[in-house]
């Protein structure tokens, strides 16, 4: 959504983030948003209205206030948008915690996926249903790191681990797990 051709907002019901490269364009862009709320006789609430820095820098932004008339905006460190908590560290892992979730739900159905009377596409399916949308809920938002990254493929490959079961090694005969580059195959 733009405003006057160059106001950049992002809106959803009534949730609406104001970006800015720098703290006075957020103070443009805030004042067009208010100047455009009234005019159509709508007001914005000082109180629920909060801005963040992201910076790489700890204290960018930190003696700017955001006044819009004789209002004074909250600088806050962390908000919750769209049920997802964001931080001006970029870090999801309040977020990623959601694998502790995901496990309790492997858990609960690990002996369907270790079953022999159910298909590896079966399997998958509950993996796909059950289990994936707990470990996955709100993820449109995350930012991950190589970090965070590596944990959710790890809990990945547990789950495929389960699924598809050891495979016995042609030349030696021994029970073997699978690589993660066989499981990424399969």
């Amino acid at each position: 959504m733009k405003l006057n051709g160059t106001h950049q907002l992002l809106a959803y019901v009534d949730d609406v983030n104001i970006l800015g490269g720098s703290i006075h364009t957020l103070k443009e862009n805030a004042e067009a948003l208010v100047a455009a709320t009234r005019e159509i006789g709508l007001e914005v609430s000082a109180d629920k209205t909060k801005y963040m820095v992201m910076s790489r820098d700890q204290n960018a932004g930190q003696n700017h206030s955001v006044r819009i008339d004789n209002s004074i905006f909250e600088r806050v460190e962390e908000f919750k948008y769209l049920g997802t908590i964001l931080t001006n560290q970029n870090s999801i892992a309040e977020e990623i915690s959601r694998l502790r979730s995901g496990s309790a739900c492997y858990h609960s159905v690990q002996n369907l996926l270790s079953s022999r009377l159910l298909s590896k596409n079966l399997k998958i399916k509950i993996c796909r249903t059950i289990i994936l949308p707990v470990v996955l809920y709100r993820c449109e938002t995350w930012s991950l790191t190589l970090r965070e990254e590596r944990k959710l493929r790890v809990f990945e490959h547990i789950v495929l681990r389960r699924i598809f079961g050891r495979r016995r090694d042609v030349v030696t005969g021994e029970w073997r797990r699978l690589h993660n580059e066989v499981l990424n195959d399969l």
